[in-house]
């Protein structure tokens, strides 16, 4: 017992913190798939039985509360909004 409490101990020392040295990294990472993950969420939720318009309203309050209503990202997901919903009028989805 006293080897595992060693052997944790030396992982323990040796550890270093990623959330200190990878903030701005997981900013990016989720700034990225804010630009891909709209169209996708929706169809999710059209998948589960959601017509598309409350799908799209219903992906927009997430967004907005995840990046706190970012002025970019929230602009960016309402021109989503309106071409995914007018790529599903015409058919092309």
């Amino acid at each position: 017992m006293a080897a595992y409490d060693r052997l944790a101990a030396v992982k323990f020392r040796e550890h270093k913190c990623e959330a200190e040295s990878s903030f701005s990294e997981a900013k990016q990472v989720t700034r990225r798939d804010a630009d891909t993950a709209f169209a996708e969420r929706a169809r999710m939720l059209i998948k589960r039985g959601y017509k598309p318009k409350v799908a799209v309203e219903l992906v927009l309050h997430e967004m907005g509360i995840e990046h706190r209503n970012d002025p970019k990202i929230m602009e960016k997901a309402h021109a989503d909004a309106e071409d995914f919903l007018l790529k599903i009028r015409k058919s092309l989805i």
